[in-house]
């Protein structure tokens, strides 16, 4: 809410909410920033599928451990950060380590859910074809169960990824937080100029993201548009 208070009032005093020489002066450092923000969003989102995956496939087989999974990722995505940073802190430091680790555990109970989801959505008939067909389990799930689950996977991926990038902001306060150093600053300054910055490159990494996610979902799963069209 300061943020919002400073903005306006520089707005009543009628100076530029964005001063666009510091931006100019600042180019190089503004995209090393977006670059890391970039990777820590990338990495805990790829760090989360490849473990709830193998879970998700596992809640699938056997369908009474998906209540106590769900439960336990909903859990772990309740404990606010900075208490996860506290208790990271002795252990690995003011280290990308200590922010990766908490936006890992925060993209699970989003991406189990969808994958767990997805996988249960095949329909059984489907199952049973290619069962019929002579393929094997591992052979069904990856040709034939896999691209029927991955419209709903990638949805679950492309929340994930969109509410990590506004987490990485967080990690800003143990000097991680790509874009997000630009909002501490701002408010340490009191200047809008790289508040609005910072909030305007998360926003467009948020879209750019979500868009890619989108066209690949598009690639992999020609059928859907042949089935919307």
């Amino acid at each position: 809410m300061s943020a919002l208070y400073q903005a306006a009032a520089v707005a009543q005093t009628g100076e530029a909410l964005i001063r666009w020489d510091w931006v100019m002066r600042h180019d190089e450092r503004i995209r090393a920033l977006f670059l890391d923000h970039v990777e820590l969003t990338a990495i805990p989102v790829l760090l989360g599928l490849a473990i709830a995956f193998p879970l998700s496939l596992s809640a699938v087989r056997w369908p009474r451990l998906y209540a106590p999974l769900l439960a336990g990722t909903g859990l772990l995505f309740t404990i606010p950060s900075l208490a996860l940073f506290v208790l990271l802190l002795p252990f690995t430091g003011l280290s990308r380590t200590t922010a990766i680790i908490p936006l890992t555990l925060y993209t699970l109970l989003v991406l189990t859910r969808n994958i767990v989801e997805g996988f249960r959505g095949v329909s059984d008939d489907v199952s049973e074809a290619a069962e019929a067909m002579g393929y094997t389990r591992p052979r069904r799930l990856v040709n034939v169960e896999l691209p029927l689950a991955l419209p709903v996977i990638i949805a679950g991926v492309r929340i994930a990824t969109v509410t990590t990038v506004g987490l990485v902001t967080v990690t800003a306060v143990i000097g991680q937080g790509g874009l997000g150093r630009l909002f501490l600053e701002g408010l340490r300054f009191r200047d809008t100029t790289p508040l609005l910055v910072g909030v305007a490159g998360c926003i467009v990494l948020a879209v750019l993201a979500d868009l890619a996610l989108l066209a690949a979902e598009r690639h992999m799963t020609p059928w859907t548009r042949r089935a919307r069209s």
